[in-house]
């Protein structure tokens, strides 16, 4: 990869790593903080950590088409202020379905789509496998260096101090996304094709499956 390429995956990886560090920093102090709030039951605190992998996923596509439209950078910087404001819901939350609800905005935010498009948008197409490899070494960092660092922050600043620090990392990343990733031409996309039967296509694509 050439350096403009280094450089537009090593900021779009940082940004992929941040929604990922939302959904790893809690998992191994999230449940006996759960225990402390009001309403808490086994099947609640489930939810409340896999609530944001759920409205990500079935957010994840129309994210992605909507960048088709209105470009990359406006859609990543609205899915990091969705983050940011479910971020700060979990953060005040009394009870543990406030958690439920800031949890399910936080994965609301689903722009990870999005990113990787821009990824797409942004390297030549003999160098997109590499940009895709350093992508992917970066969400198993993020997932490793989360499993560490959620228990020490939780000494520090504990889970509601988590969620605010990932709130104002967001908003950090959309400063990112504004001022330092370069702008990927326009590509027209051809909106004459029928959803129904691109989906249809996809489904029966035999190496995807």
């Amino acid at each position: 990869m050439n350096s403009l390429e280094r450089h537009a995956v090593a900021l779009l990886a940082s940004i992929y790593a941040l929604r990922m560090a939302g959904l790893f920093l809690i998992l191994p102090v999230f449940a006996l903080y759960a225990t402390g709030l009001e309403g808490h039951t086994p099947l609640l605190i489930g939810l409340a950590i896999g609530i944001y992998g759920l409205t990500q996923a079935i957010l994840q596509i129309p994210f992605g088409m909507a960048s088709d439209h209105v470009g990359r950078k406006p859609v990543i910087v609205v899915g990091l202020l969705i983050f940011a404001a479910g971020s700060v819901l979990a953060a005040s939350a009394s009870s543990l379905w406030m958690v439920i609800v800031g949890r399910a905005v936080q994965g609301a935010g689903a722009i990870p789509a999005a990113v990787m498009a821009m990824v797409a948008d942004l390297t030549r197409e003999q160098q997109r496998s590499k940009a895709m490899a350093a992508i992917g070494m970066t969400i198993g960092a993020s997932f490793v260096l989360s499993l560490i660092l959620g228990p020490v922050l939780d000494g520090l600043i504990g889970v509601p101090g988590i969620f605010w620090l990932t709130g104002v990392l967001a908003l950090c990343a959309i400063g990112v996304v504004l001022f330092l990733v370069p702008t990927p031409v326009r590509i027209e996309r051809d909106r004459s094709r029928n959803l129904r039967e691109e989906f249809a296509r996809i489904l029966r694509d035999v190496q995807l499956l």
